[in-house]
């Protein structure tokens, strides 16, 4: 993968990770949201008066825009498995910036993405493909 790909899917990945923090620091302010059609709607309109909410939209957005960059450069199957760092940021952020819960089996399975993710970069790297 060139450096400009990784580069790309890394601003993705962590485009998307904000984004995932920042709806869910939404929700802490407005609360859960009833499942019924009407409670749905009203806890819509709700969150949508706090800023958190627009924020992680606009994180949505551009990583919309900075994976199609990426995905035309990287194969997708390296580009879509390296979103599994998502899943590392974002647990990492959220016992930081949210307070939840890091646990042994958490920062294992973390490890294991992480091992997973070197092991893809060095395969296609040993392939010698793009």
């Amino acid at each position: 993968m060139s450096r400009t790909g990784f580069i790309l899917v890394l601003i993705g990945v962590l485009l998307n990770a904000i984004a995932q923090l920042c709806l869910k620091a939404s929700t802490q302010t407005t609360g859960p949201i009833a499942l019924g059609a009407s409670d749905i709607v009203l806890g819509l309109g709700r969150i949508a008066t706090v800023p958190w909410f627009w924020i992680g939209c606009l994180c949505y957005a551009l990583s919309v825009v900075v994976w199609i960059l990426a995905l035309s450069r990287v194969p997708v199957t390296i580009a879509y498995p390296m979103l599994s760092l998502g899943y590392v940021v974002n647990a990492v952020a959220a016992r930081l910036w949210l307070g939840e819960s890091l646990g042994v089996t958490k920062i294992v399975a973390i490890g294991v993405i992480i091992a997973g993710v070197f092991l893809l970069a060095q395969s296609r790297s040993a392939a010698g493909g793009p």
